[in-house]
């Protein structure tokens, strides 16, 4: 007797009538979501923000509640809030007055570097003519030397000169304040709410997906952020000490941008130019103060990736700096800064769905 073989090869998936509607009315969905979330931006901005910041500020909640030891929630939101609000008085009361002094400092660094130019060795004189007649060092001067306290009474006096765009932008970040309030104070409902809305025998899969987005939101929303403040206020203390002009400013914005890792190196190119202008119209010689900034770069790297990214971010892996960039620039042209908002959120959800689905289902027909 002959035993028959047994295919067990997975069949082709087939395409019917049913399953093509299906596809069609799921893309037909996702553009209509699409669609009217860019038509609603203004309305669901001031929501978007309100839930990013509540998330954001969630970890010092829980940490609050524990030093204080209560079960409530409102005064551990009352503390974080008090927080910073200190903290934001204290910036602008200790650090805002120095920027204003500095911005005025390196405008006239710039007005005499455009005056004057410089003669600095290994440096050929066209490469000065390029920066001049490719950078526009006389606006960016009188730019620098408006921003004072004056000019920003000044502004303020213009919106309210406003009236009704004055009004509706307090009314909107009125509207974020207390979105702020009563998401942290019911943040562990909503959650549980959400988590509540999947039909049961979805579940698990959702649950599994939600996890994964929850791990990779606390490494590149919160893990990161605060990994890029510290990395900020190093570059600010880095700078201070060697005496660069404008190190705050300069600080804070590598550390905005090593909210995508390795984003910073793109600060080289300013950073040299305004060692450049600073050496025209002080005893510092170029090479010096540039070789002491890169000196800064280099430090600061090591402490990062030696010491801040181990302890904060661990060894779990997050999503690729390139898909990160890639996804900030396709959301936030879609919608505005609700796509910059939602757009790690979203690229985690599509890449979640794409391993447990995709992925899985392959790996396991094979």
């Amino acid at each position: 007797m002959t035993l028959k073989k047994t295919d067990f090869t997975t069949p082709a998936p087939t395409y019917t009538f049913d399953r093509v509607v299906r596809m069609i009315i799921t893309a037909l969905t996702v553009i209509a979501a699409v669609w009217l979330i860019g038509k609603l931006s203004s309305v669901l901005l001031p929501f978007m923000v309100a839930w990013l910041i509540a998330y954001i500020l969630e970890p010092f909640v829980q940490y609050n509640r524990r030093i204080l030891g209560v079960s409530n929630r409102w005064l551990p939101i009352f503390v974080t809030l008090f927080e910073c609000v200190l903290i934001l008085a204290a910036i602008g009361i200790f650090i805002v007055p120095s920027i204003l002094n500095e911005m005025h400092q390196v405008a006239d660094f710039i007005r005499h570097y455009t005056e004057e130019g410089a003669q600095i060795s290994f440096i050929p004189p066209a490469i000065h003519e390029f920066l001049r007649d490719s950078i526009d060092f006389e606006r960016i001067s009188r730019e620098l030397t408006r921003q004072d306290l004056q000019s920003l009474v000044d502004t303020l006096g213009s919106f309210i000169a406003g009236g009704y765009d004055f009004v509706l932008g307090v009314f909107n970040w009125f509207i974020v304040v207390l979105y702020v309030v009563f998401i942290m104070l019911d943040y562990e409902k909503l959650i549980i709410g959400f988590r509540r809305m999947i039909p049961p025998k979805y579940r698990n899969t959702a649950f599994s997906i939600f996890n994964d987005i929850k791990d990779s939101m606390n490494h590149y929303f919160r893990g990161q952020a605060l990994v890029a403040f510290i990395v900020g206020i190093l570059f600010c203390i880095g700078f201070t000490i060697i005496g660069l002009p404008m190190a705050i400013v300069l600080g804070l914005f590598i550390g905005l941008l090593n909210m995508v890792p390795y984003l910073q190196l793109i600060s080289l190119i300013p950073s040299t130019i305004l060692c450049l202008v600073y050496s025209v119209d002080s005893n510092v010689e170029f090479w010096n103060i540039w070789w002491a900034t890169m000196a800064v770069y280099i430090i600061v790297q090591c402490i990062q990736d030696l010491i801040l990214t181990p302890k904060i971010m661990g060894r779990a892996m997050g999503l690729n700096p390139a898909i990160i960039l890639l996804s900030l620039s396709v959301w936030g042209t879609l919608l505005g800064f609700i796509g910059l908002i939602i757009a790690l959120p979203v690229t985690t959800l599509l890449l979640a769905y794409y391993n447990n689905y995709i992925t899985t289902r392959e790996t396991s027909t094979q």
